[in-house]
């Protein structure tokens, strides 16, 4: 994408990119610009610490972090920026996602990370163009894609809603 990045995406591994790929897809249906960075809380602690002390100031005023397992990364982003982080907990094969989830949800006080369902990468990136609409950062953030809401209907198959939120 050209324009400045408004989200960052982050993941802790490059093995969890396929994961984090789809927030990637609905920020850019959205129209929403981002930039996309792998970085270890555990192998690369550093780095992490450069990317979440700069973030506020010089890229953009949303992260999303993926990781699995410890899942330590959207924790330690949230502990050292201001900015909201919305967690994506990725599914193992030991635990089938529950330790990541769980090491997402149970961040102290002070500390908070939003935090989605087990690889729900697509919810966080559209909560993230909610929070970009009423805050009013990144114009294109307002923008659905396909014109409405998609909502499972009652086959699993997708509704699409109006505005008075019927089919």
């Amino acid at each position: 994408m050209t324009d400045a990045p408004v989200v960052g995406i982050l993941m802790g591994s490059r093995s969890d990119s396929e994961i984090m790929d789809e927030a990637r897809k609905e920020l850019e249906a959205r129209g929403i610009p981002y930039e996309v960075n792998v970085v270890s809380a555990h192998r690369d602690p550093e780095r992490v610490r450069e990317y979440s002390m700069t973030a506020e100031s010089d890229r953009e005023p949303m992260i999303i972090a993926g990781a699995g397992k410890a899942a330590a990364l959207p924790g330690v982003v949230a502990s050292m920026t201001q900015l909201p982080v919305i967690g994506v907990p990725i599914r193992t094969s030991d635990l089938g996602g529950l330790d990541s989830l769980l090491s997402m949800v149970q961040m102290p006080s002070g500390v908070p990370v939003a935090t989605v369902a087990i690889n729900g990468a697509q919810n966080a990136a559209i909560l993230a163009a909610k929070i970009l609409r009423i805050a009013g950062v990144g114009g294109a953030a307002a923008s659905e894609p396909g014109g409405g809401a998609a909502v499972a209907g009652p086959g699993g198959g997708e509704d699409r809603r109006t505005e008075g939120g019927t089919k």
